[in-house]
């Protein structure tokens, strides 16, 4: 069963900074058939994308979060990384990762449970 694992949040006061991961797992993965997302939500808020990653290695940033966040992948370990600093109060929500997986019967989505970013004021 294909799954998508987040870890690495955490409460931080502003400023700081915080390493999200999202681990894919499951199957076997080729570099160039998993794609990746990172979303947020926060409270009374909808879902929005922060940032991502395709299967051919392209990244896009919300907005919001460029010059702040970093996103990367380490295709040894199926897995990918936001680095986030300079945290602001803003950017306090419920992280998800967002996981397309492409293969010869078609493209599949999967979402990790979230993890929790508080940043402080």
């Amino acid at each position: 069963q294909v799954q998508f694992v987040e870890s690495g949040g955490g409460l931080v006061q502003a400023g700081g900074s915080l390493r999200l991961s999202c681990a894919a797992s499951g199957r076997t993965f080729s570099p160039n058939t998993i794609g990746y997302g990172w979303y947020r939500q926060a409270p009374g808020k909808q879902r929005e994308l922060v940032a991502r990653i395709t299967s051919a290695g392209s990244i896009n940033y919300a907005d919001s979060v460029k010059g702040r966040f970093t996103l990367s992948r380490d295709n040894t370990k199926n897995t990918v990384y936001l680095q986030m600093n300079s945290l602001e109060p803003e950017d306090t929500a419920l992280y998800y990762c967002h996981g397309r997986v492409r293969d010869a019967t078609g493209e599949y989505d999967y979402w990790g449970q979230g993890t929790q970013v508080t940043v402080s004021s």
